[in-house]
């Protein structure tokens, strides 16, 4: 219960596919009361069911702007699981009217330059607290407390995770089905990467990243994984502590085939943004003759393949029919990005059926160098959806954002500004609490 007795009002931005979880953990507080506050109202009321203590409401901050600041002033605390670029302006909402804020997603330049008006403010703006970034924060962080409580240095680390279909549910030749926003997985294949290998810095440009992956096996499952470079681990070195670390890697599991066939999408160009014009009465065959400068004729397949030197192994050109991108289908608008003509062709044909389970997988390896011994030290989650259930991904997105909400209004976290949960305040009774939940990670130990 709240030691001051009186209900907390927390306000939730988004009802996505990772809400569920976080909102039966928040409901299931008798002092809280929650407003879900999304484009479409419907998939709120969805969320709440008929709860005492739950309340939608239609808001679309693209559209609305000026209602988001209400909004936040009426409640305690604000969850923003909106598109990454809105959290600046939901925070600075939180700031102006002083209160707490809680996100999942990654802390950009935009939001970290408001730590100083955070802490003026009193309140706490606490990011990266779901499943990567998150549960792979605070997990590397009590290894590597553990290390350094026990006289060792950590010397090399490698992190890598990924959401994908459990064994059973891998149906498709992709090898993927969408757990989270498929915009945001596509989005998220266009961002450069950074890392540091034995001392030096390695840059990958967005166009490459593909281009730059290995294989990495698990003792939890029978196949291997191709795993890519996340994003810029370089300012992770300095997060986590890791001053003695000759190597700082973090990255992301797909299964075998996924960088070549995603690479060819890229170059390609189905991954840009740009919006084109003049496409009435298009269909998917149509626009992927567009891109490719070739006509739309009988030989389309083999102009593609030819042109974009499509490999056999795996069987890319077979990967890009199954996904209706030869179709005749009409596309979803007249004026539109590559993005936005494959998400709805990906989401059509990549959701999970019913009962299937999705899979997180998330692995640590760390080199410790101690006194008198080395050691390689690895943590591994391997957590399954629940059939007919709250998928994985929700689980360990929601979560953990949950537990650190419920904290933060109990008055458990006593931070101002902008963070990560990388101090034990935070990640010990997180982490202890999921695993309760069964959201539980293995650590093992080899000499060298």
């Amino acid at each position: 219960m709240n030691p001051n007795g009186d209900t907390k009002r927390i306000l939730l931005l988004g009802a996505g596919l990772v809400t569920r979880p976080l909102v039966n953990y928040l409901l299931d507080i008798p002092d809280f009361s929650l407003t879900i506050a999304t484009r479409t109202a419907s998939k709120a009321h969805a969320l709440l069911g008929s709860h005492s203590r739950g309340l939608a409401e239609q808001f679309d901050i693209e559209k609305t702007p000026e209602a988001l600041e209400m909004l936040v002033k009426e409640h305690d605390l604000v969850i923003s699981l909106l598109p990454a670029q809105h959290h600046p302006a939901v925070a600075e909402a939180a700031i102006k009217h002083g209160r707490q804020m809680v996100t999942t997603s990654y802390v950009s330049p935009k939001m970290q330059e408001l730590n100083g008006p955070a802490k003026d403010a009193g309140i706490l703006v606490l990011n990266e607290i779901g499943l990567d970034p998150g549960i792979d924060h605070m997990s590397a962080m009590k290894v590597i407390h553990d290390v350094k409580n026990a006289g060792g240095k950590v010397v090399s680390f490698r992190s890598y995770c990924g959401g994908l279909p459990a064994p059973g549910a891998n149906t498709n030749p992709w090898g993927y089905k969408f757990s989270w926003s498929p915009r945001g997985v596509i989005l998220a294949a266009r961002n450069a990467a950074k890392y540091i290998e034995d001392g030096k810095i390695v840059e990958i440009a967005g166009v490459d990243l593909f281009d730059h992956y290995h294989m990495v096996k698990l003792q939890e499952l029978d196949d291997p994984f191709e795993a890519y470079a996340n994003r810029d681990s370089v300012p992770y070195k300095e997060i986590y502590g890791l001053t003695d670390a000759q190597t700082m890697y973090r990255g992301t599991f797909r299964n075998v085939g996924h960088c070549v066939t995603w690479k060819k999408l890229a170059d390609f160009g189905y991954f840009d943004l740009e919006v084109i014009e003049g496409l009435e009465g298009m269909t998917y065959r149509d626009f992927t003759a567009k891109l490719a400068g070739v006509p739309n004729d009988e030989n389309l397949e083999q102009a593609v393949t030819d042109k974009m030197n499509l490999p056999d192994d795996p069987p890319v050109l077979e990967k890009w029919k199954w996904a209706g991108l030869f179709d005749e289908t009409p596309l979803p608008a007249s004026e539109c990005s590559p993005v936005d003509v494959i998400v709805p062709a990906f989401l059509e044909r990549m959701e999970y059926e019913p009962g299937e389970r999705d899979m997180v997988a998330l692995h640590h390896e760390f080199i410790a160098e101690y006194p008198d011994r080395k050691e390689k030290i690895t943590s591994t989650l391997v957590d399954f959806g629940i059939p007919n259930g709250d998928s994985s991904m929700a689980r360990t997105v929601g979560l953990p954002a949950a537990v650190a909400v419920r904290m933060v209004l109990h008055g458990e976290i006593d931070m101002t500004g902008v963070h990560i949960p990388v101090i034990p305040e935070i990640y010990e009774p997180v982490l202890a609490e999921l695993e309760n939940m069964n959201i539980k990670f293995t650590e093992r130990t080899f000499p060298i």
